[in-house]
């Protein structure tokens, strides 16, 4: 192993031999190591480094400080997912599914929900009350997602006064997930024809009242970051990918839309009622690293108002179904948030098994054995914080799935890697993977 250089480097330099530099400038050193081409500098970020978002690997030929070559090493946070789901009943598969990516799982289950539903042909018999609130939940689970990474992004950068705004306002979101769902993440509250329950008394009450305080975060953070100069001069022409080489590789999300391109399926293909919603499509043409947190900043913004528009729309329609009527379907149980997390209503256990053999059989059958989906497929798609998710689901007929397969937007989303950091320094690395905001999660399902 060699630990240093010399003026002059034999030609027949024998292995194991230990040289020193001394008293030399690194310039002349990178110089000599581009003229003797066999030699090259490796580094491993990762796979357990705390500015690779996770337990990603990272490995960096480098000339000097300069990155000649990047290479992404994946696989080490595998959880068998979607091979896990062909085992699992049709509703079980929520639960698999807000597992991916585990800063924005409600949206999970909203895409594997909605696939589920188109393939069953239930999508037109959701009730109105159940899309409203998917919808809101869907929202602040972006709200929180867009938080996480702009909070560490700033960290990472040295500002460690960004993540604590940042998860600040993210932790009102998780406590109203909490409250709704009886945990903070991996929630299992979307389900196949509906939601596990209705929203708790008080729920709505509670969100209203820190509304505004999470706004008023999100100026704060802009006020500190987005005309920074320091924030500028390391984000603004850095990790410059354009829109045909998104669309070569497949980038959705934020990512396309800070190269100009509107693209958001909420507008361009929407579901659960995104259609009748006030919102923009958030869009910036810088490309680089500065634009795609500009997107983010002001897409919890509009977040926000479609949140504040959901709020207004269950507040006028009062009690209803949150889940399809249909009985050889509908999950059985009547289930409340308490003390220990979610679990079946105390009154209902009562009833079925005091009351009712028929009710005690049918929730036995459906909860053990699960409703049958026909034979077919079916893909459907949902703009995720991240990017497109997108869900493919085949049945053959019965009570699970035959296949599930997932196109997660981190994953493809780090496929840019190369492209924005080639030809940067190690320091921009850093800057160009916080502004993809992957979730190994999601990419390692």
């Amino acid at each position: 192993m060699t630990s240093g250089y010399r003026s002059v480097l034999p030609d027949d330099l024998e292995a194991g031999a230990e040289f020193t530099a001394a008293g030399r400038d690194w310039d002349e050193i990178a110089q000599e190591l581009v003229r003797r081409k066999e030699e090259r500098v490796v580094v491993n970020m990762g796979p357990q480094h705390p500015s690779t978002h996770g337990v990603l690997r990272l490995i960096l030929e480098m000339d000097g400080e300069t990155v000649t070559e990047t290479r992404v090493g994946l696989g080490y946070l595998h959880t068998g997912i979607e091979k896990t789901m062909e085992y699992r009943t049709w509703v079980q598969g929520s639960t698999l599914a807000t597992r991916m990516d585990y800063v924005a799982s409600i949206m999970n289950e909203a895409g594997y929900c909605l696939a589920v539903e188109k393939l069953a042909g239930l999508t037109d018999q959701i009730p109105e009350r159940a899309q409203v609130i998917r919808v809101l939940m869907m929202e602040l689970a972006r709200v929180s997602s867009h938080l996480v990474c702009l909070g560490s992004a700033g960290n990472e950068l040295g500002g460690t006064t960004l993540m604590t705004i940042g998860f600040r306002e993210r932790e009102q979101v998780l406590r109203f997930f909490e409250m709704v769902t009886g945990q903070r993440m991996n929630n299992a509250y979307l389900r196949p024809g509906g939601l596990a329950q209705d929203l708790p008394d008080g729920a709505l009450t509670w969100l209203k009242s820190v509304y505004m305080s999470m706004v008023r975060g999100m100026n704060d953070f802009d006020n500190m970051v987005m005309a920074n100069p320091l924030w500028k001069s390391r984000t603004q022409g850095i990790g410059v990918l354009s829109l045909a080489a998104c669309m070569a590789l497949g980038i959705t999300g934020p990512m396309v839309r800070a190269t100009g391109l509107p693209l958001d399926l909420r507008k361009d293909q929407p579901y659960s009622g995104y259609e009748n919603y006030d919102f923009e499509v958030c869009t910036q043409d810088t490309s680089d690293v500065y634009g795609r947190y500009l997107v983010r900043s002001n897409e919890m913004r509009e977040s926000m108002k479609i949140i504040a528009q959901c709020i207004d729309k269950l507040e006028d329609m009062g009690p209803g179904p949150v889940m399809i009527e249909d009985p050889a379907i509908a999950w059985p149980a009547r289930l409340e948030v308490g003390p220990d997390g979610q679990g079946q209503s105390a009154g209902h256990v009562k009833e079925i098994m005091s009351q009712s053999m028929e009710s005690l059989i049918h929730h036995f059958k459906l909860v053990t054995e699960g409703f049958r989906v026909p034979e077919g497929q079916a893909f459907h798609a949902i703009e995720h914080a991240k990017g497109m998710f997108g869900v493919h689901v085949v049945s053959d007929g019965g009570t699970r799935p035959y296949r599930v397969h997932v196109r997660e937007p981190s994953y493809n989303n780090l496929q840019s890697m190369a492209m924005l950091c080639n030809g940067g320094t190690i320091s921009d690395v850093v800057v160009c993977l916080a502004s993809i905001d992957p979730v190994m999660g999601g990419v390692d399902r």
